[in-house]
């Protein structure tokens, strides 16, 4: 989600930040405006600029405003009185968001249903949230310093997020351990095993800690009881105001580098119609894998070749 600062060496991470899966720092606060506005990106004119554009921002945070203060009432009644209407309300939510924001939503394949399912999934955009849980009931594994942030992460607890300590080994037991809580309880998770987002372009390394998870048995829908159904899942954003989107354009959808999330997302606003990807590929245990990093292994794999697929618009 973050670069390294101006000036700051590849190799250490810059002042504030934190150091990056793809060698970048990243910053504590996503609200600071302090480094400036977002990076220019090679050879690429800028979408969602003039009149036009200014006032569709306006339009669409107006909206969201009012969205946001009709829902939070609604989920916070939801998760005092019933679990599943608490599942329900953010999944409605982000169908609502991802139509204000223009981001029109194509699924590929089908969605496990018939148990509580890890769901792993690349990551390389704040839009990735409400992508996913337009289209899936679930809750996200998140790193723990977002629940310290202003609005979005009292959002993310909203969404009953896990929170996990992914800078800290020694915790990743911890970490695990109430993954399996909830997914013995029969909440769908959706984890980014790359530990951070990517520009778009490309899939990074997946790390195989929190896939220990899987090796459990969980209960069904029908009654009876089985191992953890793991699904990998590809996100891509393939298309601006319906034509493809290529590589210079696609970052200014994802949220990496040095990039604050508030500019990011204001700038977002503006925007054109986007379309995201979304790909459900084949479920699989980890006795089918063979090993937890053999699971990880087979999703980086899959979802990697989904990416390429969907960016080359080859399901058009």
């Amino acid at each position: 989600m973050t670069q390294a600062a101006a000036g700051a060496p590849a190799d250490k991470p810059a002042k504030g930040g934190k150091r990056s899966g793809i060698g970048r720092s990243r910053p504590n606060n996503p609200y600071d405006f302090s480094q400036g506005p977002l990076p220019d990106l090679p050879k690429a004119v800028a979408p969602g600029r003039g009149r036009t554009a200014r006032l569709r921002a306006v339009l669409r945070l107006a909206l969201f405003l009012v969205t946001l203060v009709v829902m939070i009432p609604v989920q916070l009644l939801a998760l005092l009185l019933d679990r599943k209407v608490s599942v329900a309300v953010p999944f409605f939510f982000h169908k609502m968001l991802c139509r204000i924001l223009g981001v029109r939503v194509v699924v590929h394949g089908r969605r496990h249903r018939r148990s509580a399912v890890l769901f792993i999934a690349n990551h390389s955009s704040w839009l990735d949230i409400p992508v996913m849980s337009a289209v899936i009931p679930a809750s996200f594994v998140a790193k723990s310093e977002i629940q310290g942030w202003p609005i979005f992460g009292f959002l993310a607890k909203l969404q009953r997020t896990v929170f996990v300590e992914r800078e800290r080994r020694s915790r990743t037991a911890e970490s695990r351990d109430v993954l399996v809580q909830r997914l013995e309880g029969g909440d769908n998770l959706i984890l980014f095993p790359e530990g951070t987002s990517s520009d778009g372009n490309r899939i990074l390394p997946f790390k195989s800690a929190l896939f220990g998870a899987a090796e459990i048995e969980v209960p069904r829908r029908d009654g009876s009881r089985g191992p953890v159904v793991v699904q990998p899942v590809t996100v891509s954003y393939t298309k601006l105001q319906g034509m493809p989107m290529g590589r210079d354009y696609r970052p200014f959808f994802t949220w990496f580098g040095d990039m604050e999330l508030v500019p990011h997302l204001l700038q977002a606003l503006s925007f054109g119609p986007i379309t995201a990807e979304v790909e459900f590929h084949a479920p699989l245990t980890v006795a089918e894998a063979g090993s937890r990093k053999a699971l990880a292994r087979h999703c980086e794999t899959v979802i990697r070749a989904g990416h390429g697929r969907q960016i080359q618009g080859m399901f058009d």
